[in-house]
């Protein structure tokens, strides 16, 4: 293993921001870039990302990456802002994976995300540790831009239960994912059911698909799970079901269960009163993809996202 500094920025109030990348393989060799938290509160990820570190040193002790190989793994991009447990950029409250490909002479997140991207966008094959938007938990999967350059085969072969194929907004090229895929590198973001706290069955198993997907591809030499058969679904036909007025939200299920069309799925308490003022039920047959964990929820907030049950 071989540490680097990739990027690197003086600060005028504290110490300089070092973005670090650990090697492992043949030094030069752009194959695989593994890449960690860009917001502050990632901390799941960044967890992650220290295990398949750990797990990389010992494949490359025993002789197991193979040869002309090259692999990087970034831990962290934004350490500033987890240091102080604020999701964004803490000086502006910018968030940098809305900041790509960035410029030289930007500002701040901009420049962060030149650097980064000036360091990252030679290799074959890139792997984004992501959170989403929403606040809640996913059904752990793979999601990739549908740029024209995208490639759902490739992201079956992580062994993720699901790959969503999200069509670009015009916020969403100015993400790591969609420019990563610009730069013709084959590009997956990997969503486990946590961002802020750590679960170790949904880390070992993103730690298990990359390791999955980097011997799939012929970089490394590992034996595990062969993992699920991965379903390919669009983001847009996905089942958003919406809270009908704000309160304190009170969930009956959680990401990846079954539902049944009009099972109830949450309540709604008014926050003075205690009475439930609204019920929340299933608008189809389904898995529950995407669950709201906050306990308080604004009217119109999706609180649920369901996955249309497969017949046969």
């Amino acid at each position: 293993m071989v540490e680097e500094i990739i990027y690197s920025m003086e600060a005028p109030y504290r110490e300089k921001l070092q973005v670090r990348g650990y090697h492992f393989g043949k030094k030069g060799e752009k194959t695989a870039c593994i890449l960690g938290p860009i917001r502050g509160n990632e901390i799941q990820q960044l967890y992650i990302c220290s295990q398949l570190v750990h797990a990389l040193r010992e494949l490359e002790h025993n002789g197991c990456i193979n040869n002309n190989k090259g692999i990087m793994v970034i831990p962290c991009v934004n350490y500033y802002g987890m240091n102080i447990g604020k999701r964004f950029w803490p000086v502006d409250n910018t968030d940098i994976n809305r900041k790509f490909p960035g410029m030289d002479y930007g500002d701040t997140t901009e420049r962060i995300a030149a650097g980064v991207l000036s360091a990252i966008r030679d290799y074959s094959y890139g792997i984004q540790f992501a959170s989403f938007y929403m606040t809640g938990e996913f059904v752990p999967h793979v999601r990739m831009m549908e740029t024209g350059y995208q490639n759902a085969s490739l992201a079956n072969l992580f062994g993720m239960p699901y790959v969503v194929v999200r069509k670009p907004r015009p916020i969403d090229t100015k993400t790591l994912n969609y420019n990563w895929q610009n730069e013709m590198t084959a590009a997956f973001s990997v969503y486990t059911n946590k961002n802020d706290e750590i679960d170790e069955t949904s880390a070992r198993q993103a730690v298990a698909s990359v390791l999955r997907f980097l011997m799939r591809m012929g970089i490394i030499k590992y034996e595990g799970h062969s993992g699920y058969i991965s379903h390919v679904i669009y983001e847009e036909n996905l089942s958003n079901v919406d809270a009908s007025c704000g309160g304190i939200f009170r969930s009956r299920v959680k990401a990846g269960e079954e539902v049944r069309y009009n099972q109830l799925m949450g309540e709604i308490v008014d926050p003075f009163l205690g009475d439930v003022i609204s019920e929340i039920h299933a608008t189809t047959d389904g898995i529950v993809f995407f669950a709201h964990k906050d306990p308080l929820v604004n009217e119109g907030d999706i609180v649920f996202r369901l996955i249309h049950r497969l017949h046969a």
